[in-house]
């Protein structure tokens, strides 16, 4: 039996990067390269398609990695870079002979549904989405996946926020378990499965933890702690990065989305370590860090369209 390929649809935050009507150095130096980070977003393949996250630019996404019709959909929380691509998903209706086509389970907690039903309750009525809640802790099965919800830390304005750990098929019979956590800037109690995980992906909207974290995002100073707490035991994946770090000497550090650090981190030699402006960045500052702390981990700068078989 072939093992499950994770797709990393997105690893970019609410707004994308490059930024509309953004010239920061971080946004002017990805338009340079040609890059792009839409919002995060992930798919798991194998014997069925598990969608985790469903943002504005799924229907892209989905056509340009080449993923079909999600037999479940799983949404984190209620901010609409996670579930407002859900319209996008009646073309898959709408391109299925006449009275074959299922409604896709879409898993959520009942604070998300909510949000979700204000915006999307036709999708219902019209057959496309059958709507799931989830309780925090409580397992329930996604087609072939086994799947525990985790409360998260998100903020007052994301109340139904979770993460999911993802029981997964591997090669030759094999289980493989996924801790994704989606946003989040603390967690209140953590279940001890996430303790281990085979893949552990985790946000890292800021290289430095800010002075004043207003959106409750984590940065990767701050995933640290969890990285090693958490221990997982193969490669741990960052996604939803943005672009609030100021870099030294940008104009545009005036703006609105730039957070000053409050303690930025540092070399051995005492001085910050450079802020990415771009994928290439980012995988070197992390693999300096690692090896400046001597760190035993693995840990991967994801991209958009990255590939991995579980």
């Amino acid at each position: 039996m072939s093992g499950v390929e994770l797709l990393f649809l997105g690893t970019g935050g609410a707004w994308s990067l490059p930024e509309l009507g953004c010239n920061c150095f971080i946004c002017g130096e990805m338009r340079k390269r040609g890059e792009r980070r839409r919002r995060t977003a992930l798919a798991l393949k194998g014997a069925g398609t598990l969608l985790v996250d469903c943002g504005p630019d799924i229907a892209s996404q989905l056509q340009d990695n080449g993923v079909g019709r999600p037999d479940a959909v799983l949404i984190t929380h209620e901010h609409g870079d996670h579930f407002l691509g859900l319209d996008e998903l009646v073309s898959f209706r709408r391109t299925t002979p006449k009275g074959r086509f299922e409604p896709i389970p879409a898993y959520m907690t009942s604070q998300t549904l909510a949000a979700v039903r204000r915006r999307f309750d036709y999708l219902q009525g019209m057959g496309v989405l059958a709507f799931r809640e989830v309780k925090e802790d409580e397992p329930l099965n996604a087609g072939a996946f086994r799947v525990l919800p985790f409360k998260t830390h998100h903020g007052t304005f994301a109340a139904g926020s979770v993460g999911y750990v993802i029981d997964a098929p591997g090669e030759n019979g094999s289980r493989k378990r996924l801790v994704y956590t989606s946003d989040f800037v603390d967690l209140p109690e953590p279940p001890p499965e996430l303790l281990h995980p085979d893949i552990l992906v985790i946000q890292s909207f800021w290289l430095n933890e800010p002075a004043h974290n207003r959106p409750n995002h984590m940065s990767f100073q701050k995933a640290l702690v969890y990285i090693d707490r958490w221990a997982p035991k193969g490669r741990t994946y960052l996604v939803h990065i943005g672009d609030g770090d100021p870099v030294p000497g940008d104009p545009a550090n005036a703006m609105s989305k730039k957070y000053a650090p409050a303690d930025p981190m540092r070399t051995p030699g005492g001085e910050c370590y450079p802020i990415p402006r771009c994928q290439e960045d980012w995988q070197a500052v992390v693999d300096r860090i690692v090896r400046d702390r001597a760190l035993s981990r693995t840990i991967v700068v994801a991209e958009d369209g990255l590939r991995v078989v579980l």
